[in-house]
C-alpha cells in the first residue's frame, strides 16, 4: 500500500516549471511576435550591403544578390544561436545581424584589391578564416577578455564609427540618378538632412517599438518623397523574379590574403567582446544565469555563422542590440520567437523582388540614416570610455595613443582623386612587414590599444594588479596580514572589521575573481547583526563634508544637483534614519535622474523593517561590486562588457 502511494505521490507532482526562454508559444503568436523583431531589425541589416556595395562600386544585379545572401544568412544565423546544435549557440533569444564593426575593413579590403566582384572575394576568404578562428578560440576566449578592458574595447569602437561617418557623407551627397557625388547639390543634401530629422523627431517623439524602428520609418518616408519626386524609381521591381536563391560563392572562389585576414580576425575580437555584454545582457533581461560555457556556445555560434556568411556571400555576424532591446521592451523572453523570426528572414531570403525595392532607396536618403547610425557606434564607444578612470595617465596614454595613430592612418590612405591621380598613403611608406597595421585605422587602433594595454598593466609584474592604482599584485596581497588587508579593502566596506575578516580568512587567493568572491560571501554569511552594523556604516544619501563635496564616491550621481534638489535628498535621507534606525542606500551609479531617487526612496519607506534591511543590502552589494571593479581594474572583464552593453540598450 505504501509502495502505491508513493507511486501516485509521485505521478502527482507537478511537472517541472519551463524557464520562459525555453516556452513554444503557439505559431500564429511566434509569427507575429517574430515578424516584429524582422521589422526591428531590417533596417540596420541591409544597410551594410547597401553601404558596402555603394563604395566598392558593386553593380546593381550583385547587390541584389548580396540582399539576398545577407538577409538569407542572418536567418540561418538567429536560428543558430536561439535553437541551438550541440555546444553551439547559447539558446537565448538573440537576433544576428552583420556587425558594423567589419564595414570599413570589408571596404578597405575591396577596394584594395580591385573593388567590385574581384574584391568581394578577397572580403569572403577573410571573413571564412576569421569565423574559423573564432569558433575555435571560444572555449578560451573569457581568458584572453582581461586583455579587452574598456579602455581597449571603448577606443576601438570609437575609431569604428568615426572612420564609418566619410561612408555615410559619401553617400549623402551623391546623387540617386547618376550614381557620382554632387557636394554642391542642395537638393541631395535635404533628402539626407530631412531623413536626419525624421529620425530624431521620431526617436524624441515614440517611446518602445516605434522608436526602434525609426531609421526603418526614415528610409521609407525618404525614399517615398524621392519617388513622388521623381528621383527614384522601382522599375526593376516588377522585372524581378518572385523566387531565387543565390548560391554559395555565387561570385567565384574566396581569395586568402594575409593582410585581410589579420584585419577581420581583429574586428571579430573586438566583436566577441560585444557579443559576450549582449549575451550577459540577455541573459539578464530574460532571468537566466549565464556561465563561461555559455559564452563559449555563443561565441562557437558566431564562429559558425560567420563561415556561413562567408560562404554564402555575406559577412561576419553579432547579435543586433535593438532586438535584445526589444525583449526588454515586450517582456516576451522565448528564444522560439526569435527562431520564428529567423525562418521570416529565410523567406525574404529568397525573394529577389524584396530585395530590389531595397536597391531602390536613393543614396542622399541612405546617407542621411547611416549618418545617424555610424555616429552611435561612436556615442557607444565614448560610452564605454566613461567607465575608464582617466585620471590614471596610463589609460590617457592608450586610448589617445590609439585614437591619434588610426587617424592618422585613416586620413592617409592612398585614395584615387575624381581626375584619376594616384596619392599614395603612408602604407607606401613602411616595410612590406608592417604594411598591415598601416591597412586600416580600425587595425592600427586595435592592435596598438591592445599592446600597450598589455605593456602597461600585464608585463613586468609578478601577477595581477589588484589594488593601488595598479601598484599592489595579488601577489601582494596573498603576502598582506590582516591588518594591511583592512587597510587595503576596508575602504570598500566603510572600516567594517568583520567583512574584511572573513574575506582575509579566504587568502590565499587564485586570481581577482577569487578576492571579489571572498567578499560577496562575507555578505552571504554574516549574522544579521554583523549585516546591520554594515549597513550602519555608510553614510546619509547625498552626506557631504565641510567642503561640499559628497562623503561617498558612489554618490557622485548626486553632486550636481541644485540647492533646493540636494535639500529634498538630505529631508528624505533624514526621514529614512529615523523610520528603519540605519542609512538610505541606493546605488546612485544605476540611477542618473534626481526624481528617480525621491521616487525610489520614498516607496521604500513603506517596506517592512525586515524586507527592508534585505532590500538596503541588495543595494550594498551592488555598491561593494561597482568599488571593486574601480579598485580592480582588470576584476571581471566579463562584466564590464555586460554593463557597457546594458547601457547601451537603455
Amino acid at each position: 500500500m505504501s509502495i502505491v502511494a508513493s507511486l501516485r505521490r509521485e505521478h502527482s507532482r507537478p511537472a517541472a516549471r519551463r524557464h520562459p526562454v525555453d516556452e513554444v508559444l503557439p505559431v500564429r503568436v511566434l509569427a507575429v511576435l517574430g515578424a516584429q523583431h524582422v521589422v526591428a531589425f531590417y533596417a540596420g541589416a541591409v544597410l551594410v550591403p547597401l553601404l558596402i556595395a555603394m563604395a566598392i562600386g558593386l553593380d546593381g544585379e550583385a547587390l541584389t544578390m548580396l540582399i539576398m545572401a545577407d538577409l538569407f544568412t542572418c536567418g540561418v544565423a538567429s536560428i543558430l544561436q536561439a535553437v541551438g546544435v550541440l555546444r553551439i549557440g547559447v539558446r537565448l533569444p538573440l537576433v544576428q545581424g552583420v556587425t558594423f564593426a567589419s564595414l570599413a575593413p570589408v571596404i578597405k579590403i575591396a577596394n584594395d584589391n580591385g573593388g567590385g566582384r574581384e574584391g568581394l572575394l578577397h572580403v569572403y576568404g577573410a571573413v571564412i578564416v576569421a569565423g574559423v578562428f573564432t569558433f575555435l578560440i571560444a572555449p578560451y576566449f573569457a581568458r584572453l577578455v582581461r586583455f579587452f578592458p574598456p579602455v581597449v574595447t571603448g577606443s576601438v569602437i570609437l575609431i569604428i564609427g568615426v572612420s564609418l561617418l566619410p561612408v555615410g557623407i559619401g553617400n549623402a551627397i551623391t546623387s540617386p540618378v547618376t550614381g557620382l557625388p554632387e557636394p554642391g547639390n542642395g537638393r541631395w543634401m535635404a533628402y539626407a538632412l530631412g531623413t536626419i530629422a525624421l529620425i530624431v523627431l521620431l526617436r524624441r517623439v515614440f517611446r518602445g517599438f516605434l522608436g526602434t524602428i525609426a531609421v526603418l520609418v526614415g528610409l521609407v518616408v525618404g525614399t517615398t518623397v524621392a519617388w513622388l519626386l521623381g528621383d527614384t524609381r522601382f522599375d526593376e521591381v516588377g522585372d524581378a523574379a518572385w523566387v531565387g536563391f543565390v548560391p554559395p560563392f555565387a561570385f567565384g572562389w574566396p581569395q586568402f590574403g594575409a593582410v585581410a585576414i589579420v584585419s577581420m580576425i581583429i574586428v571579430l575580437m573586438i566583436t566577441s567582446v560585444e557579443s559576450t555584454g549582449s549575451v550577459l545582457a540577455a541573459g539578464e533581461i530574460v532571468g537566466k544565469r549565464i556561465g563561461r560555457q555559455d559564452i563559449a556556445a555563443a561565441l562557437r555560434a558566431d564562429g559558425v555563422a560567420t563561415v556561413v556568411g562567408g560562404s554564402f556571400n555575406s559577412f561576419p555576424y553579432t547579435a543586433f542590440n535593438q532586438n535584445v532591446g526589444l525583449v526588454r521592451l515586450t517582456g516576451v523572453k522565448s528564444r522560439w520567437v526569435v527562431a520564428a523570426a529567423g525562418v521570416i528572414m529565410i523567406l525574404l531570403g529568397l525573394f529577389p523582388k524584396a530585395a530590389q525595392v531595397v536597391e531602390a532607396i536613393p543614396a542622399p536618403v541612405l546617407g542621411g540614416a547611416s549618418i545617424t547610425l555610424f555616429a552611435s557606434v561612436a556615442i557607444v564607444g565614448i560610452q564605454t570610455l566613461a567607465k575608464v578612470d582617466f585620471t590614471d595617465q596610463r589609460n590617457l596614454i592608450i586610448a589617445g595613443t590609439a585614437l591619434g595613430l588610426a587617424l592618422y592612418v585613416e586620413e592617409g590612405q592612398t585614395r584615387r582623386e575624381s581626375g584619376g591621380v594616384v596619392i599614395p598613403g603612408v602604407e607606401t611608406a613602411v616595410p612590406g612587414w608592417l604594411e598591415i597595421l598601416f591597412t586600416t585605422g580600425i587595425t592600427m587602433g586595435a592592435v596598438v590599444a591592445i599592446v600597450l594595454n598589455i605593456v602597461f598593466f600585464h608585463l613586468g609584474r609578478s601577477g595581477q594588479a589588484v589594488a593601488g592604482r595598479g601598484e599592489i599584485t595579488l601577489a601582494d596581497v596573498n603576502r598582506m596580514d590582516e591588518e594591511q588587508f583592512h587597510a587595503t579593502f576596508g575602504p570598500l566596506v566603510h572600516g567594517t572589521r568583520w567583512v574584511t575578516r572573513h574575506a582575509f580568512g579566504q587568502a590565499p587567493f587564485a586570481d581577482a575573481h577569487d578576492l571579489r568572491a571572498a567578499f560577496q560571501e562575507a555578505m552571504l554569511m554574516a549574522s544579521d547583526a554583523e549585516k546591520l552594523e554594515l549597513l550602519r556604516a555608510f553614510p546619509d544619501l547625498g552626506a557631504e563634508d565641510e567642503t561640499g563635496t559628497p562623503i561617498a564616491v558612489d554618490h557622485v550621481a548626486l553632486s550636481t544637483l541644485q540647492e533646493g534638489e540636494h535639500l529634498a535628498v538630505v529631508k528624505l535621507a533624514t526621514a529614512y534614519r529615523m523610520h528603519f534606525g540605519f542609512p538610505l542606500i541606493i546605488c546612485a551609479r544605476e540611477i542618473d535622474r534626481f526624481d528617480a531617487v525621491l521616487r525610489t526612496g520614498a516607496s521604500r519607506l513603506d517596506n517592512q523593517p525586515a524586507s527592508e534591511r534585505s532590500f538596503a543590502l541588495v543595494e550594498v552589494a551592488k555598491i561593494l561590486n561597482y568599488r571593486f571593479d574601480d579598485l580592480v581594474a582588470e576584476a571581471n572583464p566579463v562584466t564590464d562588457s555586460y554593463l557597457a552593453r546594458l547601457e547601451s540598450l537603455r
